[in-house]
């Protein structure tokens, strides 16, 4: 009797313990599952945006401070239809409605009062990687609208792989489709080491060019710290090497960085506009590509200075100017991007860079200041306003 009583609490033991296993594993599981699922990831389905255009639903709640137009220009949209004040508002571009298929969700995800379910599933995560990928309705080919066939170009590159490698082979469309802006993550290499060299936060511009701009300048600035008519030419010296900074910005950008590519463009010429500036335009809201590099940085500036130092004046102190220029530049087009400005300068130039963006992409190379737009002759014309915009 007593192996008995001993063996029926052994079982009894095994299954508590089991039970406790199990409930362990399913909280595990269920853990495990909402940190995958990108909705939960993002937010709660009572705090999304999500708007109705036409016969179709929108979530564009991770959009709405990146709105070129604007976060203010959105209000009382949520949870409704916004067709009558989209036809109303000013045209947008034909990049401008590609990037708006980035937000698309499926009618089956919206309920009948246009909240959104919190089964809503506008991305998916590839297995692989990690990478977010766009989920494409199988069965939905046209828009119901207007009858046109979904031009999405997207079906020439795999977006969960590296993309660099794949530019040689869509060289006949790739001008148009670098224009063709998207809001998804963009994996370069496939190599972690050679992506993450790819990937430059904007606090380290400034902590990487302070110091090698102050030591550019210091020892001519300090032996003639005494010399009323020196310590005058160093510092016109210096505003000339901003001056020049504003020139060399607006020559790159648009004879380099924007050079014109046909379908006959040879693939290594393509994979390298890519590299340089053809991203930028493809995932313009991506926060780890919105300044350059440094190290690359350095090695650009040594090129362009080691000509110019023979015919300069006092070169150490224009090349400090000139780099004090480009990190002012840097920060800047970071600032365009993701700051929220409130003066009138810095909310028209926040402006005059997302119409290059999205309408003029042949116009308004200057991003510091629209001076050598406005000399050669390529300067963007914004419509005046009747209130102020605001992205926060």
């Amino acid at each position: 009797m007593e192996n008995k009583n001993i063996n029926r609490k052994q079982q009894l033991l095994n299954v508590m313990s089991y039970s406790s296993d199990m409930r362990y594993s399913l909280k595990l599981k269920n853990l495990k599952a909402n940190e995958m699922d990108p909705v939960n990831d993002r937010m709660s389905s009572k705090d999304k945006f999500i708007v109705k255009y036409r016969q179709q639903y929108y979530d564009i709640s991770h959009f709405l401070h990146k709105h070129p137009g604007g976060i203010n220009t959105l209000k009382g949209l949520n949870q409704g239809d916004m067709t009558a004040r989209f036809m109303k508002a000013p045209p947008h571009s034909d990049a401008a409605m590609y990037l708006m298929q980035e937000y698309k969700i499926n009618d089956q995800d919206v309920d009948t009062n246009g909240r959104g379910k919190t089964n809503v599933k506008r991305r998916h995560v590839a297995e692989n990687d990690g990478v977010e990928l766009l989920e494409q309705p199988s069965d939905q080919k046209e828009d119901r609208n207007n009858n046109q066939l979904d031009e999405s170009m997207e079906h020439l590159v795999d977006w969960s792989k590296a993309m660099l490698p794949q530019i040689a082979n869509i060289t006949e469309h790739y001008d148009e489709w670098a224009h063709k802006p998207v809001d998804r993550p963009l994996r370069l290499f496939g190599p972690w080491y050679l992506e993450m060299c790819t990937k430059t936060p904007w606090w380290v511009v400034p902590l990487f060019w302070i110091p090698v701009i102050i030591q550019c300048g210091w020892q001519d600035f300090y032996t003639s710290w005494n010399d009323a008519n020196q310590l005058t030419v160093l510092c016109a010296c210096f505003i000339f090497g901003i001056l020049l900074w504003t020139f060399v910005e607006y020559t790159l950008h648009r004879w380099v960085f924007h050079v014109k590519l046909t379908k006959n463009s040879g693939p290594w010429i393509c994979t390298f506009h890519f590299l340089i500036h053809g991203l930028h335009h493809k995932v313009p809201f991506d926060s780890m590509r919105l300044v350059f590099p440094p190290l690359p940085g350095a090695v650009l500036a040594s090129i362009i200075y080691l000509p110019l130092s023979f015919f300069l004046f006092n070169p150490r102190v224009v090349l400090s100017g000139a780099l004090l220029g480009y990190l002012c530049y840097d920060m800047m087009h970071y600032y365009l991007h993701y700051g929220n400005p409130s003066t009138k300068h810095m909310v028209h130039m926040k402006r005059y860079h997302f119409q290059h963006h999205f309408s003029h992409q042949d116009l308004g190379y200057g991003i510091s200041s629209p001076l050598w737009d406005v000399i050669f002759k390529t300067r963007i014309h914004l419509r005046k306003l009747r209130y102020q915009l605001r992205w926060s």
